[in-house]
């Protein structure tokens, strides 16, 4: 491990507000309890509300902790994180940790401007909420996105400005007739009477397919209780021969015992003999 890796990891830990000192020896060997607290201390400053199990006392237990944290960066900071290192928890996860604390270091800088110089009390009541701030940065894209586009139309419609005025100039000064106008909010009530038509049938469409939805997961549910059933009945049934099996296997465990010890005194009387044949080779030369 370099040292000035090490130097940026702790310095930046003590910034961030990590409640315990971090030396080198401490990485000399390998570490995983230190590495663990570490990663789950560093995945809660960045999402307080992460759900990643603690648990490291098994190896399964340590290989998933390791999976779930590499995910959680990968979704969360898009932070691509070498699961081996991690694991090793030597000297080489230090710059796979460093990769965290960066994002997290940079957040805090970018936020305030402050730096380890910021008192431990003050440090330690730093919250981040990245998670929050991507979120806050997708939905700026998109609103700058649909500026742009909204922007283009108004555009290209301002830009027929002159013609709709003399058009809509026209409409205004031609005397409104009752009859003309009549006619179109007759249209205008037919259209919306034929849409709430339209609706109401597809209102009746839907209830019609819950129903039939209904019965089928009814039907369903009916087939499942009776293929448990089934289960539950051939796991209390006792195979046919179960009782010849059990005693051909206790023959064939006494049978394969006996075999091992006639292979080692085979194998040990042929070493005498080869010993023998040397011994008588040696005499003769």
């Amino acid at each position: 491990l370099a040292l000035p890796h090490f130097s940026d990891f702790t310095e930046m830990m003590r910034a961030l507000g990590y409640p315990r000192l971090i030396s080198m020896e401490n990485f000399h060997t390998p570490n995983f309890m230190l590495v663990s607290e570490v990663l789950l201390w560093l995945v809660k400053r960045y999402e307080p509300q992460s759900d990643i199990p603690g648990d490291v006392e098994t190896e399964q237990d340590r290989v998933f902790f390791i999976k779930a944290v590499a995910q959680f960066m990968a979704t969360k900071a898009h932070l691509k994180l070498n699961t081996k290192r991690l694991y090793q928890a030597d000297g080489h996860a230090v710059k796979e940790l460093l990769k965290v604390t960066s994002v997290l270091y940079g957040a805090m800088s970018s936020q305030g401007g402050q730096r380890a110089e910021l008192p431990e009390e003050d440090s330690t009541k730093f919250k981040f909420e990245l998670g929050s701030k991507i979120a806050d940065l997708k939905a700026a894209r998109q609103l700058a996105s649909e500026i742009t586009s909204k922007g283009a139309v108004l555009y290209d419609l301002l830009g027929k400005e002159v013609e709709l005025r003399e058009a809509r100039t026209e409409s205004i000064a031609r005397p409104l007739e009752i009859n003309e106008a009549e006619k179109v909010m007759k249209i205008a009530i037919n259209s919306v009477l034929g849409e709430v038509q339209k609706t109401k049938d597809m209102l009746n469409n839907v209830a019609l397919d819950e129903a039939s939805l209904e019965a089928k997961i009814e039907k369903r549910k009916l087939e499942l209780e009776r293929s448990q059933k089934r289960l539950q009945t051939l796991q209390s049934v006792r195979p046919a021969f179960m009782d010849e099996y059990e005693k051909i296997e206790e023959q064939l465990q006494k049978q394969y015992s006996t075999y091992l010890e006639k292979f080692r005194n085979l194998t040990y009387l042929e070493q005498l003999l080869d010993d023998h044949r040397r011994t008588e080779q040696e005499m003769f030369e």
